[in-house]
């Protein structure tokens, strides 16, 4: 087996391991990058990218059914699945290729295969030909994999996860979607919004669990407009398989119930990645559900294996590994970095978008932290108003006493773009005054922002605070 040695070895090439590469490459560290699969991991393969491509085809098609409503029209609008997904996969295809190319241009050395460690410091990689390498230091950032609902039938051919949907060039004729998560229900509003019969089945008392009750209240009225049945406090109980379609049971208020469809969607979240690492020849301290734990500079109990992403199941989402990925290195570096998540922005790509970041009201009322709150309407804002967005609405919270940003809420369109003001308001401590001094775009849709400052000193301008 060819022996080498290296600075820094990263094991997973999602947005946390190729982060971690380029970034400790332009450091001038030596660096090789394992991946069984293709660069990217699941967010730039099968999850956050190609989904959010199948997001803007299925809203434009909604905009197109209802061009009406501000003097256009289009005759017979129609959707063509296949090129759908070939556009998806020419996003995809596009940008793991530039990351490819950086990569190399960085000069990290990149190996495809299977990585398990044989001690504290050597990892087995099998490829094409078998390797041993010796790295100084290790990150691990292996990601998440699908959890799977030990239920008779679930490997029902009727039965497909998220990475095969993505690829899915036929139209269902009734979707049923197992789970009410961020996953399951961002496909829910994909293919409802294509005019696709949607049911999802959540086994919790409300769907988009951790988001402030509220949001995934009035998400609900939205799902209705699309025909879209949502079924809570249900538990999946089997699934058997008739002619053509599935029958689906669950148990709902103490009562057997059943539909029927052609496609399921089993999306009841993921879990961390170990699989075939061979983590029992280590000194590392896991567990095969809880991950990797890490501290705040990301070390596990080995002092030069860190663990970044999914795998230490602290935060499933791409953006905060990468920046775990980063903070990693520089520990690596020795610069004494850690890892602050106080201002963790999140975004659920439903029709309309939710997007949260710091502490929530819950939050607050359950950590016993003084808060004061501001809602602005969207229909305060002359933008939202040319967009048809006046439904929506953000929510700014505050310490009372200094007026200080500690969380913020976005229901409506281009929540996923606002968020990202308010994140650097909460992560830089800023407070509604400063806020207030600063000089917002007209006509924006970021004034909102700025109307929620003034109004948490009862000075809004164009809402009655």
């Amino acid at each position: 087996m060819e022996k080498r040695e290296t600075d820094l070895l990263i094991i997973g090439a999602g947005p946390g391991g190729y982060v971690s590469a380029i970034f400790a490459a332009k450091q001038g560290l030596g660096v090789t990058l394992v991946d069984k699969s293709r660069i990217g991991g699941t967010c730039l393969n099968v999850g956050c990218i190609p989904t959010k491509a199948l997001v803007k085809s299925s809203e434009l098609y909604q905009e197109l059914l209802h061009l009406e409503n501000i003097g256009l029209s289009v005759e017979n609008p129609s959707l063509d699945l296949p090129k759908i997904i070939e556009h998806k996969n020419e996003v995809k295809n596009k940008l793991v290729s530039g990351i490819e190319y950086l990569l190399q241009k960085y000069n990290v050395n990149i190996v495809q295969g299977t990585a398990s460690f044989l001690d504290d410091s050597t990892v087995k990689v099998d490829g094409e030909e078998p390797l041993a390498i010796v790295a100084k230091d290790i990150i691990i950032a292996t990601g998440s994999k699908t959890k799977h609902l030990p239920i008779p039938g679930i490997d029902s051919k009727f039965v497909i996860d998220s990475s095969k949907l993505l690829d899915n060039t036929i139209l269902p004729k009734h979707l049923a979607i197992i789970g009410g998560g961020i996953i399951g229900m961002e496909f829910a509003f994909i293919y409802a919004s294509l005019g696709v019969p949607v049911t999802v089945i959540e086994f919790l008392p409300r769907i988009l669990p951790g988001v402030d009750k509220e949001f995934p209240a009035r998400l609900m009225r939205y799902a209705k407009q699309l025909n879209m049945n949502i079924l809570t406090n249900s538990k999946v109980t089997k699934i058997e398989e008739q002619g053509d379609q599935a029958i689906v049971s669950f148990e709902r208020k103490g009562k057997e119930e059943s539909i029927a469809c052609d496609m399921i969607l089993e999306a009841i979240g993921r879990g961390p990645n170990l699989d075939n690492l061979g983590l029992e020849n280590t000194s590392l301290v896991f567990d095969t559900r809880g991950g990797i734990p890490v501290d705040s500079h990301l070390k596990t109990n080995v002092e030069h294996i860190y663990a970044i992403g999914d795998v230490t199941n602290l935060w499933q989402l791409a953006h905060v590994a990468s920046h775990q990925g980063i903070v990693a290195v520089e520990n690596i570096l020795g610069h004494d970095k850690e890892m602050d998540y106080s201002a963790v922005p999140a975004v659920i790509f439903t029709s309309p978008q939710i997007a949260t970041v710091g502490l929530s009201e819950e939050q607050c009322l359950e950590k016993e932290i003084s808060y004061e709150v501001i809602k602005v309407p969207y229909s305060a804002n002359g933008k939202a108003l040319i967009m048809q967005a006046e439904a929506g609405y953000i929510k700014l919270l505050a310490n009372p006493e200094n007026k200080q940003l500690i969380g913020g809420m976005i229901f409506g369109k281009e929540a996923e773009h606002l968020i990202a003001t308010i994140t650097v308001a909460i992560q830089n401590k800023l407070t509604a005054k400063q806020l207030q001094e600063t000089i917002f775009a007209h006509p924006t849709m970021s004034e909102l922002i700025h109307e929620g400052a003034l109004g948490l000193d009862h000075l809004a301008i164009h809402f009655v605070d």
